[in-house]
């Protein structure tokens, strides 16, 4: 489905940037996918969305840089802005890459514009970018589909201002250490593990500002993380599953310890893991990503217990980083897919995916 001839090149919009507290690592992601789009088959179409959400077509892609150096050296690209119809029809595209990872990006919000403008785009539907950006809409679909996931509370900012003791009480309940997230974000951006009491406030008060939802889940004692990657569309299929290992003072895969401290963490793919486990994992991750009605890609988290062997589904992420560090490449590259064969595979389940919309009816008459 993806075209081999000079004469055919497909043109690829990818966009990227965004509104969120991500958006530096969409360009490191950006960079990479630009840099493995195969010349001899795609033109690419670099889009960007700035800090305050203007909508701008920079006269190259963005350059392979690192995350880390992204943050380091921000985001100063020259710019021609335009409207995001115009960015989308001024010129043909094909099929669009959203690597808009986030809020106002990888939430359904990017995706439903590709849709009413009638765009092949790759990964999740509305829907499924949605509910899998919301971790506690996400929980509640985990739950219904009966897969394993750790005690946790959802707490609204309304709940913590009019009542920070009771609310507290809800999150303590659930014993020490526990996580403080923000619903609606990736990338460990806003989220603290707190050890004590003590701690417990301030995480609140830093997550409250990246959303105005959060989740606070129960610590897993001595955990291994666990990741997989999934690919495909009606007939989803799982990597060889990896471990991310955590050397950062944080003491768990945080966003320092993911993107601005080099020595953080470290990988192991595929992980060491015994065979009925990994199959476990693998087996999880494709019920995961039915569950949330995705499509296209998904990389899948899991919690490992060291003691007991008890695995717990974390979260889904729609649309998984792709930067030099980025675990879903790499698991797909250990499983014998490198990244330049992976990106043709997402394009044409995008295609393949956009095809079968047009089968329906749009009239009754």
């Amino acid at each position: 489905m993806v075209p081999t001839s000079l004469s055919k090149k497909l043109r690829v919009g990818v966009i990227y940037g965004g509104r969120s507290g991500e958006h530096e690592v969409s360009i490191a992601s950006a960079a990479s996918i630009c840099g493995n789009l195969d010349p001899a088959r795609y033109e690419t179409v670099p889009i960007h969305i700035a800090k305050d959400g203007r909508w701008s077509l920079p006269p190259s892609p963005p350059k392979a840089l690192s995350a880390a150096e992204v943050i380091k050296q921000g985001d100063s690209q020259a710019l021609l802005a335009v409207e995001p119809t115009k960015a989308l029809a001024g010129s043909r595209i094909d099929v669009v890459f959203p690597i808009v990872h986030g809020p106002y990006g990888e939430d359904g919000t990017v995706q439903g514009l590709l849709e009413l403008a009638g765009v092949p785009y790759v990964g999740a539907g509305v829907l499924g970018s949605a509910v899998g950006m919301d971790k506690a809409v996400m929980k509640s679909l985990f739950i219904e589909r009966g897969l394993p996931i750790v005690p946790h509370v959802t707490l609204y900012r309304h709940e913590w201002e009019r009542d920070a003791k009771s609310a507290s009480e809800r999150a303590t309940g659930l014993g020490f250490p526990l996580f403080v997230k923000p619903a609606n974000l990736g990338s460990s951006v806003g989220i603290t593990k707190v050890k004590r009491i003590d701690g417990l406030a301030p995480a609140i008060d830093l997550a409250f500002e990246f959303d105005r939802k959060l989740v606070i889940e129960a610590g897993v004692p001595n955990a291994r993380e666990i990741e997989c990657a999934v690919l495909g569309n009606d007939d989803p299929e799982a990597s060889l599953p990896g471990e991310v290992i955590v050397t950062h003072p944080d003491g768990f895969y945080s966003y320092n310890a993911k993107y601005v401290d080099p020595d953080g963490a470290s990988w192991r793919i595929p992980a060491d893991l015994p065979p009925d486990t990994a199959q476990r994992v693998q087996a999880l991750s494709v019920e995961a990503f039915r569950s949330l009605e995705l499509s296209g890609m998904a990389r899948v988290d899991f919690f490992l217990d060291r003691g007991t062997g008890g695995l717990y589904l974390n979260e889904v992420n729609t649309l998984p980083g792709f930067t030099t560090i980025s675990m879903y490449p790499k698991m797909w590259e250990a499983s014998g897919v490198p990244i330049g064969v992976l990106i043709d595979k997402l394009i044409a389940l995008a295609i393949e995916r956009h095809a079968e919309k047009q089968r329906l009816r749009t009239s009754v008459t």
